[in-house]
């Protein structure tokens, strides 16, 4: 299946590389470079691209492109999820998925990538197991390792690779016991020229840090379940329950997951939190135009947006932009002409604006079509699309863990067009 795997950095170096079958040449990427200079953006390089010989499959995380190449037939999204499967065990490896990181534990990297791929096959991509397998470094393992030449690979197989719930081990045991869950949504929209809603949808995840003694069997319960579509659920969901009764019955990994991840796509139960005021204009046969945007908080239910970031890529004839914010501050790059606001905080009483002139080349023609405005912000304890956690029960342990629900709401790909 996955022949090979290479990691490559932003500017274009193959940094590791690990090969499951024969060995592939590195010339393979090439194809994938040509592919990175056509798109415009890292987020728009084709996910799969076909050569003569050989099918390549990419994500990008982290400003990490991680390229596996394959030479027969798959489903290309098996393969995706692999992939984030790997990068996501390298951020609770190392606590991040960074160039840095992955060099710095170069052996451990190699380590796990033989667990989790045996032949080109997915074999072990449970956290739980991989922590049993191979041993998370600290600076204490890496002193005893270097003294003693010993490994981070343990001599026992996994107790949970033989039974019948191998996402958690045996004989877990906390003095605190805890479950943690973190509702996180992101709203993508596309709003036009006159404010109305071209394109609206909400992606949501729901992340759990659960620290409980024991073998506990939990159910979640909400509020509002029929709101979730595609719901995408973590093994250890028992799905029947959620087709019968909309709740969540498991028995938990141990430590940092994801349970569900799901979708609000019905466009009238998307509410959008902020609106823009904007004008910007470019006089013909002129060598400056105007800018001026205002945003504000429209259904903010009570809750402060923060966070907000307004990034504008300015078409190529302007040269500068003399303006001023009345909150925050702003970058403006001549050479990538992007203009970068930096907001914060919206208070109602007093809306953030920025307003100046922008200076164009001269004898120019008039830029063709207006800038889009992309938005990032944030809201705490506020899920955008009302769902709420109802209760959390219970069941095979007799101690009573402490439980908590965070609500976070984020810009995804947030557009204004102007």
């Amino acid at each position: 299946m996955i022949h090979s795997l290479f990691l490559i950095n932003c500017s274009g170096d193959i940094f590791l590389e690990k090969h499951w079958k024969s060995v592939v040449s590195q010339s393979v990427c090439d194809y994938f470079f040509e592919a990175q200079e056509k798109a415009a953006d890292v987020e728009n390089v084709p996910p799969v691209i076909s050569t003569p010989h050989h099918y390549l499959i990419s994500i990008y995380r982290d400003k990490l492109f991680f390229v596996s190449v394959i030479q027969t037939e798959v489903p290309p999204l098996f393969v995706i999820e692999f992939l984030h499967r790997v990068a996501d065990t390298f951020q609770d490896y190392f606590g991040e998925c960074s160039e840095a990181a992955i060099k710095d534990n170069v052996v451990i990297v190699y380590e796990l990538l033989e667990e989790m791929l045996d032949n080109g096959f997915p074999l072990a991509t449970e956290s739980n197991i991989l922590k049993e397998l191979i041993k998370p470094p600290t600076i204490l393992r890496s002193v005893v390792n270097s003294i003693t030449g010993s490994s981070n690979v343990g001599d026992t197989l996994p107790t949970g690779q033989l039974s019948n719930i191998p996402w958690r081990r045996a004989g877990v045991k906390y003095t605190n016991n805890e479950a943690y869950f973190d509702v996180i949504e992101e709203i993508d929209a596309i709003i036009d020229k006159s404010g109305s809603t071209v394109f609206a949808e909400i992606q949501g995840v729901i992340d759990a840090c659960i620290k409980l003694s024991g073998m506990p069997d939990l159910s979640l319960s909400f509020m509002n379940p029929r709101l979730l579509d595609d719901v995408s659920f973590h093994p250890c969901i028992r799905f029947k329950r959620w087709e019968s009764e909309r709740v969540l019955s498991f028995i938990p990994p141990d430590g940092n997951f994801r349970l569900i991840s799901y979708r609000v796509s019905s466009q009238n139960l998307v509410a959008i939190p902020v609106y823009v005021k904007h004008n910007i204009s470019f006089k013909e046969n002129s060598s400056c135009g105007r800018f001026d945007i205002t945003i504000g908080p429209k259904q903010n239910m009570g809750k402060t947006i923060e966070g907000i970031t307004v990034t504008v890529h300015m078409p190529k004839v302007v040269l500068n932009m003399n303006l001023t914010p009345t909150q925050g501050s702003y970058t403006f790059d001549p050479v990538t002409k992007m203009l970068t606001w930096d907001i914060g905080k919206i208070t109602p009483q007093k809306l953030p604006s920025l307003k100046g002139l922008v200076n164009l080349q001269s004898g120019a023609p008039k830029p063709e079509e207006n800038p889009s405005l992309n938005i990032q912000f944030k809201i705490q304890q506020l899920a955008i699309s009302g769902l709420k956690v109802n209760r959390l029960d219970m069941y095979g342990e007799k101690y009573k863990p402490f439980k908590g629900v965070k609500y976070i709401t984020k810009a995804g790909k947030f557009q204004v067009r102007t």
